[in-house]
């Protein structure tokens, strides 16, 4: 296992009910790196995650190895897991993510409080957090509950309690796919901005958006039918695709109006 990586994941293979979903997945991230894992819907990316977070269904059969900050956790379920082995999350349902009976500020001090923070001081860390996602006014933001709240300043809330949980590594699938485009590119250079601090977390970026992981990303691995079939820094990624299902993903963005060579310009 690289010396850096926070999230080490090799040859993970998952079956369910007889079907292999993943094939010898294999990936590293390192603290303050930001990596794609791109793929179409029902390429493997969220069982990926899955297995990272230690979210997988009780009947799944699994081999492999994953590795959270060193620690070996391919079997060991999410809340079995010392708090240093566990990955923060960010998902793409805000709504579903954040309990909507709870006050925002009440859910970033919670993983803080586990932490041993105490109670004053864990209030004052919510504040900075909010703050430092980019939400204007965190007084106010803290005391509202989330259908309160726009897409956006969910997704922001819900970046601020991964940091709440100081995880050596957060995973974010598909958080910026309901958005739009001014309020993607706001989460996108949080998201840049808090991985790229001194002592910053690794980032798995999970998407089937190319443009999204061209403005965020240093590499990318592409997944196709739970295997990975290619993986490269992502400037090289874009302009010069290798494998075959590469190109027809490179081709779709094109179709829709994004030239990647203008993104790595």
């Amino acid at each position: 296992m690289p010396a850096l990586s926070v999230l080490f994941i090799e040859q993970l293979c998952i079956s369910l009910g007889g079907q292999r979903i993943l094939d010898g997945i294999s990936l590293t991230v390192a603290r303050g790196e930001c990596v794609a894992l791109l793929g179409e819907s029902g390429s493997g990316k969220s069982m990926t995650a899955c297995a990272a977070l230690g979210l997988l269904p009780r009947h799944a059969v699994v081999s492999g190895s994953v590795r959270v900050d060193g620690t070996e956790v391919i079997h060991a379920p999410a809340l079995s897991r010392p708090l240093e082995a566990r990955p923060a999350m960010v998902m793409q349902d805000t709504l579903s993510a954040l309990n909507p009976l709870a006050t925002v500020g009440y859910q970033i001090e919670q993983p803080l409080r586990r932490r041993g923070m105490g109670r004053t001081d864990s209030r004052g860390e919510a504040l900075r957090l909010l703050d430092r996602v980019g939400l204007p006014d965190p007084g106010q933001i803290a005391r509202r509950i989330s259908p309160e709240l726009s897409g956006g300043q969910r997704q922001r809330v819900c970046i601020a309690i991964a940091l709440a949980c100081d995880a050596p590594v957060i995973i974010a699938d598909e958080p910026t796919s309901a958005l739009d485009m001014v309020t993607q590119a706001q989460i996108l250079r949080v998201l840049r901005e808090v991985t790229q601090a001194p002592g910053g977390p690794g980032l798995l970026f999970i998407t089937h958006d190319l443009h999204a992981a061209a403005h965020l990303c240093d590499r990318a691995l592409v997944i196709e039918a739970g295997r990975v079939v290619e993986e490269a820094p992502m400037p090289r990624l874009l302009t010069a695709p290798q494998h075959a299902h590469t190109r027809r993903l490179v081709a779709s963005a094109a179709s829709c109006g994004i030239a990647c060579e203008r993104l790595c310009a």
